[in-house]
């Protein structure tokens, strides 16, 4: 007997990424588990990303079927909707439907903010913000963005991956806006336990973002992972033992060069992320994940931890990853590791080395007791009035 009708708002299909779409798809999982009945809805009117060209385009028909593939993949094939806001056209679900749907929902969940709420929106009394990219938005409402403050203050619920920010550790202001910590929920029924243990670190990522740095109090905080990785780039050179791979696109031959020189090996990401089953399967063929993090969360300290490395503990691989200030939230230095300098990534990477399987043991214990869906979307919707 299900609870009520929850809504997610993502964007799976304007960005059609396997890691975009597993996040949005353990929000729903994880809802249909605590009872509820989950529906997801993408009516933002950004324009579609195509993968393959690596560019926007006005078109939304590899979009629409890479989203109606996954939707009916995962028992969600008659809940799901996409605005072609150019064409005014609705995928999936009618528009009258929708509509309907903000009225009837007992709660509406804004995963990454994904939606500037408009007025069929505010039909719901509940309307969850998630804040999955820390900093940024609290910096605007900070100083004083009209626009941000509208686009934040039309929620009634606030989350964050950022599970410092409000405390001591973390200096960026929250204003009157209570932030409540959350972090990324994972279904563990669909990341096996590990049974080998393959050669390479690798991660799968994006070399530069663009968009989103901001000036605050005399600091530009760059919201990118290359101004992070270039500094940790010579990490296997201290390890010529151990192998070294990315997923990652290089937007230059220069940058390639950079990268393969220093021992990395790069393979294509797009055929990975074209496919949840394929990005599932690189995460599980990896060894560990060894990252960095963007320099926003870093030098703000606050306390945010990566969707993609929490599938990587799912999956039973451990991570080495950049210290934001997430060891006040996880505990560290049993599958799963932090560090600031080459001393610390190198401690953590031969520490996995040194008794692999117990760290690949510890990984998976990590992620059932953090990050299990139903635990941590329990907690929101309780904390949320739901």
């Amino acid at each position: 007997m299900k609870r009520g009708k929850i809504v997610v708002l993502h964007f799976a299909a304007q960005m059609p990424l396997a890691g975009i779409a597993w996040q949005a798809m353990h929000y729903l999982l994880g809802i249909e588990q605590l009872g509820y009945e989950a529906w997801y809805v993408e009516d933002g009117g950004a324009n579609p990303y195509d993968p393959w060209a690596n560019s926007v385009v006005t078109g939304c028909d590899y979009n629409v079927a890479s989203l109606r593939r996954i939707m009916d993949r995962y028992g969600f094939g008659h809940r799901w909707a996409y605005w072609d806001a150019p064409r005014d056209a609705y995928h999936g679900l009618s528009r009258d439907r929708v509509e309907a749907l903000y009225a009837e929902a007992d709660g509406i969940i804004n995963l990454c903010g994904a939606t500037k709420l408009r007025e069929e929106h505010l039909r719901c009394p509940v309307r969850i913000m998630i804040d999955t990219d820390p900093i940024y938005e609290q910096i605007k409402y900070a100083k004083g963005d009209r626009s941000a403050r509208a686009y934040l203050d039309a929620h009634t619920h606030f989350f964050t991956y950022g599970e410092s920010l409000g405390t001591p550790d973390c200096a960026v202001p929250v204003c009157d806006i209570l932030w409540r910590p959350t972090r990324p929920p994972i279904d563990l029924t669909h990341w096996p336990e590990p049974r080998d243990e393959p050669p390479c670190f690798t991660t799968v990522g994006t070399w530069e973002n663009k968009g989103k740095n901001i000036d605050f109090e005399g600091s530009t905080y760059v919201w990118s992972k290359h101004v992070t990785f270039v500094q940790f780039l010579d990490l296997p050179k201290r390890r010529p033992e151990i192998c070294f791979r990315m997923a990652m696109l290089p937007p230059s031959g220069e940058v390639r060069s950079e990268i393969t020189t220093r021992g990395w090996s790069l393979v294509d990401p797009r055929p990975i992320s074209a496919d949840m089953a394929r990005y599932a399967g690189f995460i599980g063929g990896s060894r560990a994940e060894f990252t960095v993090a963007k320099d926003i969360y870093v030098r703000s300290n606050s306390g945010w931890f990566s969707d993609r490395s929490a599938c990587y503990l799912a999956a039973g691989r451990p991570v080495v990853t950049m210290r934001t200030g997430f060891s006040n939230f996880y505990p560290v230095g049993r599958g799963l590791f932090e560090y600031s300098t080459y001393d610390d990534a190198l401690a953590g990477i031969d520490a996995i080395t040194s008794d692999y399987a117990k760290h690949s043991r510890a990984a998976r214990e990590l992620a059932r007791e953090y990050f299990a869906a139903d635990r941590v979307l329990s907690a929101l919707l309780t904390a949320a009035g739901l």
